[in-house]
């Protein structure tokens, strides 16, 4: 994800030394702050050393060294908040998946939320080259009192260099639970068609889902009070799940309001003012 790595010299050939990295992060509240508890890894996914810039709470980089990632590659991320921790966790740069002529790439994030505990998972966008492939499940399991923020911003191909998404995929699942009960199940997929139509993406280069638990009427409101009459832009309650979409032609337009929303909400959703990590700035 989260490096810069070139694609293969000979874009649109699959990879035969396809990568399979593994990381695992545990969480812990102590008397003073979140600490990372457990961290292990297998193969090009790792992290940086924990950032206090909030006292207490926990700032994370996730970092693929590669930078980019090819068909055959498979990313899977666990993430456990104990009881009562508060973790933040981004990435200091977008990931990149490179096109294939027919293999895909996968990416599985599986994160446990304990009882009174608090996850922010803010990973910049996902670029998916022209052409590649991309299968990607988010599952997200929330214990009781457990409070979270993610999103999900997705890049379809690079129009700052003239390229489409004429061909390829992205197939998104993502499965909320509340003490293992579903709450929400969704999958999409973003194909050549799903780009182009007015159904769906209407030529739009990015999308993006933000997600946030528990949203009161009040952070509903704020929501939509934002957004106004904007395109583009949208925002509802299921339950206590806030489920906020945005359409755009620009990635950083996009995460600029997603970066918005989180600080407008943030203190009423998790307890905390926001406090953007640093990396944001670089």
């Amino acid at each position: 994800m989260y490096s810069d790595r070139g694609p293969p010299k000979e874009a649109g050939i699959d990879s035969c030394q396809s990568w399979r990295a593994e990381l695992s992060l545990g969480f812990t509240k102590t008397e003073s702050r979140t600490v990372l508890r457990r961290r292990a890894h297998r193969g090009p996914l790792t992290v940086q050393r924990p950032f206090y810039p909030e006292g207490d709470v926990c700032h994370l980089y996730l970092l693929h060294p590669p930078g980019g990632v090819v068909a055959g590659d498979q990313l899977t991320i666990e993430v456990k908040a104990e009881h009562g921790s508060h973790a933040l966790i981004t990435t200091p740069a977008a990931g990149k998946f490179y096109r294939s002529e027919g293999g895909s790439a996968s990416q599985s994030v599986a994160m446990t939320i304990e009882e009174n505990a608090v996850l922010e998972w803010l990973p910049q966008e996902t670029i998916v080259y022209e052409g590649a492939r991309l299968m990607s499940a988010t599952t997200i399991n929330i214990g009781a009192g457990a409070r979270f923020i993610a999103w999900e911003i997705i890049v379809l191909g690079r129009p700052a260099s003239g390229e489409g998404f004429e061909l390829g995929e992205a197939l998104l699942n993502w499965r909320i639970a509340l003490e293992d009960e579903p709450v929400y199940l969704e999958r999409l997929r973003l194909d050549a068609q799903a780009f182009a139509a007015r159904w769906g993406m209407n030529r739009h280069s990015t999308c993006g889902t933000l997600f946030a638990y528990p949203a009161s009427t009040e952070v509903l409101e704020i929501v939509r009070n934002m957004i106004g009459d904007a395109p583009g832009r949208g925002v509802t309650c299921i339950d206590d799940l806030l489920i906020c979409r945005a359409l755009d032609h620009r990635a950083d337009k996009l995460r600029d309001f997603f970066n918005e929303v989180w600080a407008s909400i943030r203190e009423a959703t998790v307890g905390r003012k926001a406090c953007m990590p640093r990396i944001w700035a670089t």
